[in-house]
């Protein structure tokens, strides 16, 4: 039939709409023979998460599509349900032949032709539609007919809402097929449900339609990026709040899968879509569950790059391993006698006498009535989240859903969930607590990539997750011991938790690691212990008591002590076993100890060698354990960080290919120069020391970084340690001394310009003049000219605008000496120095006579419309 009919013949309404009634019928029962023998379920495609095919499996979501067929009249539509066809229809209607109904396909083709009337188009586009619900064989019939797609994107632009779902229903049934899929994208599909979807209002059976065929599109590697690359990402964005829900599981299904490509997760990030989709997993109200998974697996891919995993976590969600709930049997839950926290804080007995059923332990034991105890939010949620997780690991529960959701998608060891964080911090911690080396070692690494901020590492903290890492320390597996010294290192970036490390007994473990050679324990994990004793032993903190079995300086504190966060950020002293802290003195002026960090002096990276400057200046304080460091060849470490390659360069210029690396580098010097420097000068207080100590030598290379490019902060100590070692030949305060001189030409006076330019406070800036103005007045050396050098020139001309009078009088004395220099006139005059000195001239202040000296100085340099 579809040979003889003419591309341009046209119908007569009543003949068109007969003919569509024919096929309607076959329709029908095509469709219920299809849902009768054929078993609904979903169909993982190896290029991508969803793809429904119609040959093997019926997608669902087609099924659930009301047939749509128009009466004998050609007046109204009637909607006919596939359940809705009885038994006796499909008896009266089976022995109708396919092969003449399939002829009428041609028919409905050539009727979404473009001189077509717009009615018959729409009732051609509807019923091809439905006929494609019968199957692959149904598609293919109509795919026969070159130009269908065409035609029906086309119908895309139809102002009739049902046209529109039609067409769009018609490309999603085409697109589920990988063998037209192709050719659906190459007719242009994209751009023209781009275009559609960007229209003010829209029904939510075509949004629905519309973003289907963009799920089954983004299926193909290659179609995600054109998908990605346009005007739908906001689009499917705004979808995600639909008050529909197949609308917002269409478009998470599209996202999900375009996170599948890495290419796509700049642009998806940058369209602000992790926000969106985080929104749906922490959404309070019940959310559908493709919903939650398919913004899941969107995050999932996301989070798969370290900065969007931060990203990911900061909007309340944290990875969590699936570790399989069979590593979950080896939970045993203690069973306490009187309630406790989290983090095994006990909580006061309130009830002394005995209680038949133990609810007087529950209700007085917290204490509520009688001491009034008001909990934290974070130990609330500690004790919330412990309890949930506790519960679903007895009844075994947990993971269950995970576990029969990844059959046939590997094993357990690559995947992970997204929790909400209070959840994700109990089941991290619970999981620390199993058997299992594999669940420990993805626990502890997740809790290191979650201790992103503050409220994360506080979190972990008041859960009891630090109390766990410090025991698995001892753990016979290095892969174990690797990750949990990791976990430690990032929690211990804050100070209360690092107080809270501290007092759990961090240090003896850390202390026994740091003994051990290096065939034992990895670079990294040596780097790491070394940052966290840094941390713990900071010589800042003042925790000297420590070594000490008695108080120290009148200090109450003594071994007996140590000190523990309070909820208001300041610190008590809680009592711990003084044997323990002693021990841990011991050990860290063992032989073996002292000779690792001297061999981290010597050979390390500068950041590391500050930091074990850092523990061996805390050792320092206790005169007894300077000769132990002395025999550790303590002098060949300093030396080696006083002679860095990066001090003896001459910097960096502008030619340079990567001044900015060079510039961290000296960063990096200067810190590790400034605590050697520290460690120095605290033990030149000691006589044994300074009695084998070569002063001369050390300072020819404390001279040397004087002159150095390193921040001029990092020079303040190895100021200070020069001074203390020229003292050691007897007190010399003349400024004519070599050593003198340099620290005020290299330290003092680029100290005060830079208190002159960049302090807010009028009383520094003032005292930092009268100090500059005092070393040039007693005429050092060279001084007018470092000076000039290090830009004074343009914060004193400044300063005698907002300067107080003192300073006015001082900058005009700096200025006056710098005049007589005739290479400083121009720099004198670009800083505007002419009119305010004129200013004060004819205002005859009281230091005008200062500035007409001064502006006379500059005669011959400046214009005669400009002298004074």
């Amino acid at each position: 039939m579809s040979s003889t009919i003419p591309i341009h013949f046209n119908f007569k309404p009543s003949s068109f709409l007969q003919q569509q009634q024919i096929l309607h019928s076959h329709v029908v029962v095509s469709s219920v023979k299809k849902s009768m023998k054929t078993a609904v379920r979903a169909t993982r495609n190896p290029h991508g998460r969803h793809c429904y095919r119609h040959d093997i499996v019926r997608n669902p979501l087609l099924c659930s599509v009301s047939t749509r067929a128009c009466s004998g009249d050609g007046g109204t539509e009637v909607f006919a349900n596939q359940e809705e066809a009885s038994a006796s229809d499909v008896d009266t209607l089976r022995s109708s032949s396919s092969r003449s109904n399939d002829g009428y396909v041609a028919l409905f083709v050539r009727m979404l032709g473009l001189d077509n009337d717009p009615r018959d188009r729409e009732q051609a586009v509807v019923a091809l539609w439905k006929y494609t619900l019968g199957g692959k064989q149904y598609v293919d019939n109509i795919m026969k007919f070159r130009g269908t797609i065409n035609l029906t994107l086309n119908l895309l632009k139809s102002e009739s809402d049902s046209a529109c779902e039609a067409a769009a229903g018609l490309l999603r049934v085409l697109s589920s097929f990988n063998v037209y899929r192709d050719s659906v994208a190459e007719s242009g599909a994209i751009e023209e449900i781009t275009g559609l979807l960007r229209r003010s209002s829209l029904s939510p059976d075509v949004k629905e339609q519309s973003v289907c065929t963009l799920w089954n599109l983004s299926v193909d590697e290659k179609l995600r990026v054109r998908i990605a690359n346009s005007e739908l990402l906001p689009i499917l964005i705004k979808f995600l709040e639909d008050d529909n829900v197949k609308v917002r599981e269409s478009a998470g299904g599209v996202l999900a899968n375009l996170a599948l490509s890495q290419l796509n997760h700049k642009i998806m990030v940058e369209a602000g879509v992790i926000p969106n989709l985080a929104k749906l997993l922490n959404a309070e109200l019940e959310e559908s569950k493709v919903v939650r998974k398919e913004a899941r697996n969107a995050l999932l891919e996301l989070a798969k790059d370290e900065y969007n995993r931060i990203l990911v976590m900061e909007e309340g969600l944290v990875l969590v391993p699936l570790v399989g709930s069979t590593a979950y049997k080896s939970f045993r839950p203690a069973l306490y006698s009187w309630p406790s926290l989290p983090d095994g804080t006990k909580i006061e007995q309130g009830s002394k006498g005995p209680s038949r059923f133990g609810a007087s332990e529950l209700l007085l034991g917290l204490n509520i009535q009688d001491r009034n105890l008001d909990l934290e939010e974070a130990k609330m949620n500690a004790v919330v989240g412990r309890t949930q997780q506790q519960f679903l690991a007895r009844i075994g529960a947990i993971e269950m859903e995970d576990d029969n959701k990844s059959n046939g998608e590997g094993t357990s060891s690559q995947r992970f969930t997204l929790l909400p964080w209070m959840d994700a911090v109990a089941r991290l911690v619970l999981i620390l607590g199993l058997e299992d080396e594999s669940a420990i070692t993805r626990a502890a690494q997740s809790i290191a990539d979650a201790s992103f901020n503050e409220r994360m590492r506080f979190s972990f903290m008041e859960a009891g997750a630090i109390k766990h890492l410090i025991q698995l320390i001892y753990h016979p597996s290095d892969v174990v011991r690797s990750a949990v010294i990791l976990a430690l290192y990032r929690l211990s970036i804050s100070d209360d938790v690092c107080l809270r490390i501290e007092a759990e007994g961090v240090l003896h473990p850390l202390i026994n690691l740091l003994k051990q050679s290096e065939s034992a324990t990895s670079q990294s994990s040596r780097e790491m212990v070394v940052n966290i004793l840094s941390r713990i032993l900071d010589p800042n903190k003042e925790m000297k008591s420590k070594f000490y079995d008695g108080p120290l300086n009148g200090s109450k504190k003594g071994w007996d002590a140590t000190r523990v966060p309070t909820s208001d950020g300041n610190e008590t002293i809680a009592p711990e076993s003084s044997s323990s802290l002693r021990t841990d003195g011991r050990d860290l002026v063992e032989p073996t100890v002292l000779s690792r960090l001297v061999g981290i002096l010597k050979k390390s990276h500068p950041d590391l060698q500050r930091k074990a400057a850092s523990i061996l200046e805390f050792i320092a304080v206790s005169e007894p354990c300077v000769e132990k460091i002395i025999s550790a060849d303590i002098e060949s470490g300093l030396e080696a960080v006083f002679r860095q390659k990066s001090l003896t360069e001459k910097g960096y210029s502008a030619d340079d290919e990567k001044p900015e690396l060079k510039s961290l580098e000296l960063e990096e010097a200067g810190q590790a120069v400034s605590a050697a420097s520290r460690l120095l000068a605290r033990l030149l207080d000691y006589d044994l020391f300074r009695q084998t100590i070569n002063p001369h030598h050390f300072t020819k290379l404390l001279r040397d970084i004087l002159v150095s490019s390193i921040p001029l902060h990092n020079k303040d100590w190895v100021a200070a340690c020069l001074v203390k070692l020229s003292s050691l030949s007897g007190p010399n305060l003349d400024l004519e001394n070599p050593v003198n001189i340099e620290v005020t030409l290299y330290e003092t006076i680029p100290r005060l310009i830079e208190q002159i330019k960049s302090s807010f406070s009028p009383e520094v800036q003032e005292a930092a003049v009268l100090e500059l103005n005092r070393i040039i007045s007693e005429g050092l050396v060279d001084s007018t000219r470092v000076v000039a050098a290090d830009g004074a020139i343009f914060p004193l001309v400044k300063l005698l605008e907002t300067g107080s009078e003192r300073a006015v009088e001082a900058s005009l004395t700096i200025l006056y000496n710098l005049s007589m220099d005739r290479e400083n006139h121009a720099a004198i005059i670009s800083a505007g120095a002419v009119p305010i000195l004129r200013r004060i001239v004819i205002s005859e202040r009281s230091n005008w006579m200062r500035a007409l000296r001064e502006s006379l100085e500059g005669e011959t340099s400046l214009p005669v419309s400009e002298i004074p």
